[in-house]
């Protein structure tokens, strides 16, 4: 939907002191014939609830963000995820992401990665005029409260992944500003600390989640912020605020924060392959739909395997491979070694269900067939059709993706799974890492992680681990239940641990064949994987300092 003029600039913050000085008052003033203007959207209750529906939408502001529909909160369903930034993935043909991965990362070139800064803002920005024209509305009291509460958390999500990128943010307030204002005499160029941040985003959430419904009953409804994806926000933003990067929380908040969205009616989906393709499921707390008719990015062509005619896409990493846990028995699982003779002679047996449902690898049996990584003369490999879109890792992305679906020709059909961006399982996590932290070990923590273990046919934590012990058994099961879900490249980072883990080599795995025996050896897919401390943080982009006046202090070591 496009409004008046007005409405629509800046893209950014520092953008707009930039366009204030290149605009007249004539030029503002006037009236576009291709668009709504602002009067309509104040005076036609249906089309101001129709651009607060919007506001779950961003604007596409980079090649390959978007495919049909505009980008929502995040990269979900785009070509490349934010899990081919980490030790998850490697995109196959770069677009943009090898520049993270290799950690060239610069004001000047930020990959896939400098949208997030303008985007934010501008989604902000549309929050704050819809909130300050509401009374203005000719609607019912309590739908107005309704409203309200939804703008108010669609700005608060805005604000909790500028918080989770940039640490220390600008904070807006209300204010709707306009090209002619005197931007830095208003301060709106002062970045605000970390934990007023986090502050001001709880804050919002609280007040949101007594004003949103428990529940969406209505068709119309489905994919709007409740009440639990208030709450469960915040308690993901509580948890951020406490971990080692923040430290400007407290364990216990997070905890507390957690334990209230785990008394709302939400559950476990009973099977973890088909939960990401159920989006009426009761794990689901917040996510974005899409319907044939209203395209995305046509996942089983973009990721699927070469030899079926797919791109690759999203190739997983050995890294995370390695991360999958061997099932010795119902009640006995063990870390992955390529060390035991056992393991490196048939590297996928009794690997954790996960990894099966997630990951493609050489022999899982694939839409009629096993897939062949192989070497030489594999169908999914090098050697076999389409050569250029063969997985440099030796792996093929499989979650998300509908194997009902076709791969080729995909456009008329494909578009069809939810994009979760708050799931039960998290919280549950959120929860046990939480707790832990406060009292250790205690009962509930292994409760919360085991539910999540037995669902997926994984057996119970063992018994008397310590503090230690499990912190590294969550941190390990956010790894493989949360994998390719965009948590990943916050979690190593409010850890503090992405010194290590983003500076391990982009690992694959080469797999030669001589008559029936298979030979794997793990190989380097991706050559320059490199983190600094500075990575900790993005920087912003150059050109919002610039258009600042160098007013906008920008990110630490950059």
């Amino acid at each position: 939907m496009n409004i008046k003029e007005k409405y629509i600039y800046p893209v950014a913050l520092a953008a707009l002191a930039c366009l204030a000085g290149a605009c007249n008052d004539g030029l503002l003033d006037v009236e576009a014939t291709d668009r709504i203007g602002d009067s309509p959207i104040v005076n036609d209750s249906s089309l101001f609830e129709d651009f607060v529906i919007n506001r779950y939408m961003g604007v596409r502001l980079q090649e390959k963000e978007a495919e049909g529909t505009p980008p929502g909160f995040g990269r979900g369903f785009e070509y490349a995820l934010w899990a081919s930034l980490t030790d998850e993935a490697i995109y196959n043909n770069d677009d943009n992401t090898w520049v993270v991965q290799r950690g060239q990362l610069a004001p000047e070139n930020l990959g896939i990665t400098g949208t997030l800064w303008a985007r934010s803002y501008r989604s902000i920005r549309e929050c704050n005029y819809a909130l300050s024209v509401i009374d203005q509305v000719q609607m019912s009291a309590s739908h107005k409260a309704w409203l309200t509460a939804e703008l108010k958390f669609i700005r608060a999500y805005r604000y909790h992944d500028l918080v989770r990128n940039y640490g220390s943010v600008v904070l807006m307030g209300d204010k709707v500003y306009n090209l002619t204002d005197d931007l830095a005499a208003e301060g709106l160029f002062e970045k605000s600390t970390i934990a007023q941040g986090v502050e001001y985003v709880v804050a919002q959430l609280d007040e949101a989640a007594a004003g949103l419904p428990a529940v969406n009953n209505s068709t119309w409804q489905l994919g709007r912020a409740t009440r639990g994806a208030a709450l469960a926000l915040k308690a993901r933003m509580l948890l951020y605020a406490a971990s080692p990067l923040y430290n400007v929380g407290t364990w216990q908040a997070a905890a507390d924060a957690a334990q209230d969205v785990m008394e709302l009616s939400y559950s476990l989906h009973p099977d973890y392959r088909s939960l990401f393709l159920s989006p009426s499921s009761s794990e689901i707390i917040f996510e974005r739909l899409y319907a044939v008719g209203a395209r995305h990015v046509c996942l089983e062509i973009s990721n699927g395997p070469n030899g079926y005619g797919g791109w690759a896409g999203n190739s997983p990493l050995q890294n995370l491979v390695d991360a999958y846990e061997v099932k010795v028995d119902a009640t006995t699982a063990v870390p992955f070694d390529w060390e035991n003779t056992a393991h490196k002679a048939d590297p996928y047996a009794n690997r954790d269900p996960r990894f099966n449902a997630s990951i493609l690898h050489n022999g899982s049996d694939y839409r009629g067939r096993e897939i062949e990584t192989f070497l030489p003369g594999g169908k999914d490999s090098k050697d076999g059709q389409d050569n250029w879109n063969a997985s440099k890792t030796g792996y093929y992305l499989k979650k998300f993706l509908n194997d009902a679906l076709p791969i080729q020709n995909p456009w008329d059909v494909a578009g069809t799974q939810p994009w979760i961006y708050l799931r039960y399982a998290e919280v549950l996590l959120n929860y046990a890492e939480a707790q832990n932290e406060v009292a250790g070990p205690d009962a509930s923590v292994y409760d919360a992680i085991n539910l999540i273990r037995q669902r997926a046919d994984m057996p119970d934590l063992p018994a008397g681990l310590d503090q230690d012990g499990m912190r590294d058994a969550i941190r390990h099961e956010r790894q493989v239940e949360l994998a390719f879900e965009e948590h990943r490249f916050y979690d190593v980072r409010r850890w503090m641990i992405a010194m290590d883990t983003e500076n391990e080599p982009a690992y694959g795995v080469s797999i030669t064949k001589s008559g029936s025996v298979l030979t794997y050896q793990k190989v380097v897919a991706l050559d320059g994987r490199k983190f600094e401390e500075k990575h900790y943080w993005l920087p912003i982009p150059r050109a919002e300092i610039q258009s600042s006046g160098d007013r906008l202090d920008q990110s630490p070591h950059y």
